[in-house]
């Protein structure tokens, strides 16, 4: 099999456009939560999400008329520019590589169907703006990714939520490995929107102000939007055009508890981080950092350390996570897990967890949440979670390459 290394990385997110703002934001625990301003939050008692506030696609995008397609498809497609310019690579050579786009999305244009469900509300069915609903299907996001860059390799949209980023990391993974593709772009796009944030509020899953996972204190989440999109390709072809590697894919693994839509399982997570690690070739004392699903509900953390501790028993490599500056980017938070591993192996620190200074008693002793901002460390292997409702579960693993 041939090997899978990253070359690019995009990032549109609420901390900063681009992946070196995006790594150094990281890298200091700056917290891009905001008051919501995409649609009237006025009615909900938790009202902050984590907002690209400064995005403007026109800014980006060379192809993609704004005006047709919905925010996700812009935020993927915007970040997918970045990444490709940030690889290094072509379009000439994009087309030559059979280069395509695998995305994965949690709630897909739900921020268009919004829009139309206020049309309908304000002035009947027949007030509906046909082109306006053409942007709602979720296959869009990959669509615009491909379109954007004029990508003819196989384009797919993964919606398996907060997981799916993942999920398009891992089958883009596995065509270029099979050879089925020279060069792919993955990741996943989100906007917040009401539907997804009035969900997480009827679960009563949502922080009364700030996400803090892994502390004594952790409420729940706060919503997020952005995009974010890696560029792999073949070690051969980086090396011949002589591209910065910024680390190599050893493997994944995925797997479902298949026991509850909204309760994780760490029996089930931990049989996935063994199957990942089998599949990457490691041991798990070679994990030196864990980049964390954290999503700060009191169940999610402490099942995510129980999964963690059956595996790597009391020496638990240091675990943190990002959701407490982004918010929960949904469809794109293992992308951004991604690129902060990325970033990580490349810059030798360790993402922090903001918004904490210590990790809850109550999850045992051992856990270093990385708490406040990043700390300098020389990492080797990291491992990338991506847990969504349904019980989906994917784990990545990436390494440091000589």
């Amino acid at each position: 099999m041939r090997r899978v290394v990253i070359t690019g990385l995009g990032a549109v997110s609420p901390v900063g456009i681009g992946a070196d703002v995006f790594a150094a934001a990281i890298r200091a625990g700056e917290v891009g939560t905001t008051p919501i301003e995409s649609f009237d939050a006025s009615a909900f008692p938790r009202r902050k999400a984590g907002q690209v506030l400064d995005f403007e696609p026109s800014d980006h995008l060379k192809r993609l008329d704004p005006a047709r397609w919905g925010r996700s498809g812009l935020l993927a497609a915007a970040a997918a520019r970045l990444a490709v310019a940030d690889a290094g690579i072509g379009e000439g050579e994009l087309d030559a590589a059979r280069a395509g786009a695998i995305m994965g999305t949690t709630s897909g244009e739900s921020a268009v169907v919004q829009d139309l469900a206020a049309q309908w509300v304000a002035g009947g069915l027949d007030t509906i703006d046909g082109e306006l609903a053409g942007q709602t299907p979720a296959s869009r996001i990959a669509s615009a990714v491909s379109t954007e860059l004029r990508l003819t390799g196989e384009t797919q949209t993964i919606p398996t939520a907060c997981s799916a980023s993942n999920y398009a990391l891992g089958y883009a993974f596995d065509l270029v490995r099979s050879g089925e593709a020279e060069v792919m772009l993955a990741g996943g796009a989100d906007a917040v929107n009401r539907l997804t944030h009035a969900g997480f509020y009827a679960l009563g899953a949502m922080a009364e102000d700030v996400p803090r996972p892994f502390a004594a204190d952790r409420s729940g989440i706060v919503t997020g939007e952005g995009g974010a999109v890696l560029v792999l390709e073949t070690y051969e072809h980086a090396t011949t055009r002589g591209a910065r590697i910024y680390a190599e894919i050893l493997g994944y693994a995925a797997n479902c508890d298949a026991s509850h839509m909204v309760h994780p399982d760490a029996t089930s997570i931990a049989a996935c981080i063994r199957a990942a690690h089998e599949a990457a070739g490691v041991e798990p004392s070679q994990i030196d950092y864990i980049c964390a699903h954290g999503t700060g509900t009191p169940t999610n953390d402490a099942t995510e350390v129980a999964a963690a501790r059956a595996v790597f028993g009391e020496r638990i490599p240091p675990i943190s996570s990002i959701k407490s500056m982004l918010g929960h980017t949904m469809g794109a938070a293992s992308g951004f897990g991604a690129i902060a591993c990325c970033k990580a192996l490349e810059q030798d620190f360790l993402p922090p967890t903001a918004n904490v200074t210590d990790a809850d008693p109550e999850l045992g002793e051992g856990v270093d949440c990385v708490p406040g901002s990043g700390r300098a460390a020389r990492l080797g292997i990291v491992q990338n979670h991506g847990f969504a409702f349904g019980g989906n579960n994917v784990i990545t693993i990436l390494g440091r390459v000589s």
